[in-house]
């Protein structure tokens, strides 16, 4: 299976998660998968009004400048950990 393939299965398996997971690994998961699907951040950071999107935005940002791949490969191994731990439980 290709690394395309492996993250999108990845990506579905997250949703089956039994428990949810904290802010801070969804804060990850986002920026993960938006720098793997979309690329470097290309909008302007939200108001500081804007809390949750504001958090989102900086998460993704600190994690512009890995490639398409890496931040594939970092989104399956997140996932995976959080599966372990949700079964460890």
């Amino acid at each position: 299976m290709g690394l395309k393939e492996d993250f999108e299965e990845h990506a579905a398996k997250v949703k089956t998660l039994t428990t949810s997971p904290s802010n801070e690994d969804l804060l990850i998961l986002y920026a993960l998968y938006k720098q793997a699907t979309v690329g470097p951040v290309t909008t302007s950071r939200p108001g500081m009004f804007n809390m949750k999107e504001r958090a989102k935005w900086d998460a993704w940002k600190d994690v512009e400048a890995k490639s398409t791949d890496d931040a594939m490969s970092d989104y399956i191994t997140k996932v995976k950990q959080l599966m372990e731990a949700a079964a460890s439980t």
